[in-house]
């Protein structure tokens, strides 16, 4: 019995590591008869694994997917790799399965050799309860990934950057993330040409459309097509700043993705930087810790004056409590 038991174990991890396997191929790796293997499937099958078989030469078995999850077999590293995502997972990006997250990472522990709860203890992360501003609900996302798989039209209400909306029909491509967001690129339907949306900005209609023939993907791919998308976000503007100090002073400070260098003087020289508005640039300008002269756009001086009138603000707020305290 207990030989029949590891037996069955082994074939159950090999089929679970590779689609398709041919009985002959199966009995080799397990060194018993066909006809084993046929009897070990059939016992698969009688507690919840679903194997599927074909029959004749080519034939061969394969794990199919059931109705319910049964137990899987894992090694160390893998074992590891779906604890720490889990882990990762509780504080993520996707609203909606903390609780399912930690639930699930806390059955895994339970049958964790001690040689993996070890080494998933140095990897431990401590999640701050607190759902990202951009956090895509759970169910939302498993909408959209499924119709970009079924390439199925999908209809939605859009809510803009500056806070209208629309309704938007498109041909769903793929779902691609960057940092904490989770962005949708597809071919829109009325503009006729590819966009990508923020998946936590969008409300899915169902039922879905009809489905659709897929396209030929933008140039470089859907990640490199949201990332274009992404940075022309953060560069609507751009400002150039004489710096009173050498180039060789800035470099390390400068990002070449929002800004670049010119060489001047000895002790001068030109940034040239690109953000999302002229404000945020203003507050940048801080960073450097050395005097600046504003060359173009003339509107960054009225900012600029914006952020001094707010730090003489603030630095006669400090003076004062400290004014007050020596009074006492």
């Amino acid at each position: 019995m207990r030989e029949t038991s590891a037996r069955l174990l082994k074939l159950l991890s090999l089929l679970q590591t590779r689609r398709d396997w041919a009985g002959a191929d199966l009995a080799d790796r397990l060194n018993v008869t066909p006809r084993t293997v046929r009897r070990d499937v059939d016992k698969l099958r009688e507690i919840g694994y679903p194997v599927n078989a074909t029959a004749g030469v080519g034939g061969g078995y394969q794990l199919g997917a059931g109705a319910e999850m049964p137990p899987l077999l894992l090694d160390d590293d893998e074992a590891l790799a779906v604890a720490f995502g889990l882990q990762s997972a509780a504080g993520g990006s996707v609203a909606g399965i903390g609780e399912a997250s930690l639930r699930a990472l806390t059955k895994l522990r339970q049958v964790m050799p001690s040689r993996i709860q070890h080494r998933l203890d140095a990897l431990r992360i401590d999640v701050v309860e607190r759902t990202a501003v951009s956090a895509v609900d759970a169910t939302v996302l498993s909408t959209v990934a499924g119709v970009c798989h079924n390439h199925e039209r999908l209809r939605f209400d859009y809510r803009r950057h500056d806070g209208t909306e629309a309704r938007r029909e498109v041909e769903p491509y793929s779902l691609v993330r960057s940092g904490a967001r989770w962005y949708l690129l597809g071919w829109d339907l009325l503009r006729e040409d590819w966009r990508s949306f923020r998946v936590d900005r969008l409300e899915p209609k169902i039922p879905t459309g009809p489905r659709f023939t897929p396209r030929p993907l933008p140039d470089g791919g859907a990640a490199a097509f949201v990332a274009a998308g992404i940075d022309r976000t953060f560069t609507r503007v751009q400002a150039r700043i004489e710096l009173a100090a050498s180039i060789e002073t800035i470099a390390p400070m400068v990002d070449e993705q929002w800004g670049t260098l010119e060489s001047g003087s000895e002790d001068a020289c030109t940034l040239i930087l690109s953000g999302d508005s002229l404000a945020s640039i203003a507050r940048w300008l801080s960073a450097f810790d050395t005097p600046f002269t504003v060359l173009d756009p003339p509107e960054l001086r009225d900012e600029c004056l914006k952020v001094a009138q707010r730090h003489s603000l603030l630095s006669e707020r400090y003076l004062a409590s400290v004014r007050s305290t020596v009074d006492r």
